[in-house]
C-alpha cells in the first residue's frame, strides 16, 4: 500500500512539475461560465492561463484549425509550443500532450458532463486528437 501512495505521489508531483510555468491564453465566450471552471482546473493543476472574452469563437477555432466536428465551447493555444486544446481537455491530457510535440492539438468534444469545469473526472472521459484518433482516458 505504502508503494502504491508513493507511486501515486511522484505521478501527481510530475505531471505538476511538467505544468509548472507553462503559459496557455484560452479564448472563451464571455456568456459562458463552465469556461471559467476549466480555466480554474487548469490554474490549479500549475497552469499560467491567460483568459480573453470573445464572442467570435468561429474565427479563432479556425485561424487556429480546430476540426469542426471536434469543436467545444472554448479554445487554448500553449504560448510555447503553438499546440492547441479545444475545450473541456483535463489537465494529465494537457501534460500528455506537452510531451509530445507532434501532436498538434486535442480536444474533449462538446461540453461532456464528466470534465472539468462541466462536472467531476470519473476515468470515462475520451480527449481525442485532431484526427479524430482517441489520445488520453480520463
Amino acid at each position: 500500500m505504502k508503494l502504491w501512495l508513493a507511486a501515486a505521489a511522484l505521478t501527481a508531483a510530475s505531471s505538476f512539475a511538467l505544468a509548472a510555468g507553462t503559459a496557455i491564453t484560452v479564448c472563451q465566450d464571455p456568456n459562458c461560465g463552465c469556461c471559467s471552471g476549466w480555466v480554474e482546473h487548469m490554474r490549479e493543476s500549475g497552469f499560467d492561463v491567460t483568459a480573453i472574452k470573445t464572442v467570435d469563437m468561429a474565427s479563432v477555432k479556425q485561424k487556429l484549425g480546430v476540426p469542426a466536428h471536434l469543436g467545444s465551447c472554448h479554445t487554448g493555444v500553449v504560448e510555447a509550443t503553438g499546440q492547441v486544446i479545444e475545450g473541456h481537455v483535463p489537465a494529465s491530457a494537457v501534460n500528455k500532450l506537452l510531451a509530445d510535440s507532434s501532436v498538434k492539438g486535442v480536444s474533449a468534444p462538446g461540453m461532456p458532463l464528466n470534465a472539468p469545469g462541466m462536472g467531476e473526472l470519473d476515468g470515462n472521459l475520451v480527449t481525442v486528437d485532431f484526427t479524430g484518433k482517441p489520445f488520453s482516458r480520463d
